[in-house]
């Protein structure tokens, strides 16, 4: 099957290394697509949850993709997210065309775009970080009752439900985070002269421009969404950006087989249940 094009791939909070993760899924998409750049935009990499006990194949294949793209040259940005926070004191690092970065500015067709995960605006984050690990917690274990429940109406020939996006819709306090989330992205990107701000880390993915609070002007906000509920991504071609949405039925008759040149000396260099096992450790 003949790959899609697209100039530029927006990823996050793909959670790599716990139960929610859809890593089969997040696979055939990367699998379809030939990007000019990849910008992995926070938590792809679970390493607050990691467990050695749980690191399926279909995660270290969606790591092998990744370091796929970057033998093939195409630029990877992976920017630090809470998640994966442990990386940050690694910042700065390149390796070939892999750029591991906290944000970054880069010039899209002339326009600035201010890119990072944005938990920076979480004060949970900022001020009670053991509250929103606790937290982290029981968003997998509801995201693994969610699946077995969503198996159960499959079964019985139903259509699939979200736990969670029930949830968030339920409680006022829930959709006014997002929106106070979005607007301090804008203003502050307003304020710094940026045209687009690009943001993962609330799971919700949107594009839409928004004028500042303060100051006379507006800014292109765009979210990617996850890879643990809504399976999106943002992309940008032919001057355009839009989200996309994975789709079971676009991927009939794919497999999740790899050729053998993609593993080649992959596992022999890289053994990622070692290495995220000392990150954690280091960061206590």
């Amino acid at each position: 099957m003949a790959k899609r094009e697209v100039d530029i791939v927006v990823i996050s909070d793909v959670h790599l290394g716990t139960y929610g993760c859809h890593a089969k899924e997040l696979l055939k998409y990367l699998k379809s697509i030939k990007p000019k750049m990849l910008i992995l935009n926070g938590d792809i990499i679970d390493i607050w949850q990691f467990s050695k006990s749980y690191w399926p194949e279909a995660h270290m294949k969606v790591v092998r993709r990744i370091l796929k793209f970057v033998t093939e040259g195409i630029p990877v940005y992976y920017l630090t997210g809470n998640h994966d926070e442990m990386l940050r004191k690694f910042a700065d690092f390149n390796m070939g065309s892999f750029i591991l970065r906290n944000r970054i500015v880069l010039k899209v067709d002339g326009k600035k775009a201010w890119i990072f995960h944005g938990d920076v605006f979480d004060v949970t984050m900022q001020h009670s970080k053991w509250l929103a690990k606790l937290g982290a917690v029981g968003y997998d274990t509801l995201i693994l009752l969610n699946s077995f429940t969503n198996w159960l109406l499959a079964a019985m020939g139903r259509e699939k439900m979200s736990f969670s996006q029930k949830v968030k819709a339920k409680f006022k306090d829930a959709v006014k985070f997002i929106n106070q989330f979005e607007q301090t992205a804008a203003d502050l990107a307003v304020e710094k002269d940026y045209q687009y701000v690009i943001c993962g880390h609330i799971h919700h993915a949107e594009i839409r421009e928004i004028k500042a609070t303060d100051n006379p002007g507006s800014v292109l906000y765009l979210n990617s969404g996850d890879w643990v509920e809504s399976l999106t991504a943002l992309e940008y071609n032919n001057k355009t950006w839009t989200i996309f949405k994975y789709n079971p039925a676009d991927f009939n008759g794919d497999t999740d087989e790899e050729d053998k040149t993609d593993t080649e000396d992959l596992d022999a260099k890289m053994d990622v249940r070692n290495l995220l096992e000392r990150f954690k450790q280091e960061s206590y």
